[in-house]
């Protein structure tokens, strides 16, 4: 098995405004955990945009 150096991938900064409470809400959430906001916002917004993106390909069928 070799050992291959991760690639990662291009990204670009976005500054967001959360609601204080959904700070609270998720820190709370990855407290103790091995997971940093930003990748649980990016995990988030990315199973929001599959969800939205399968209900739209269902209503233009």
């Amino acid at each position: 098995m070799s050992f291959k150096i991760p690639s990662i991938p291009p990204t670009t900064n976005k500054t967001i405004r959360f609601p204080n409470d959904l700070i609270e809400r998720v820190e709370s959430l990855i407290q103790g955990k091995d997971c940093t906001f930003s990748a649980f916002v990016i995990a988030a917004v990315r199973a929001a945009v599959e969800e939205v993106e399968e209900e739209q390909n269902k209503s233009s069928r």
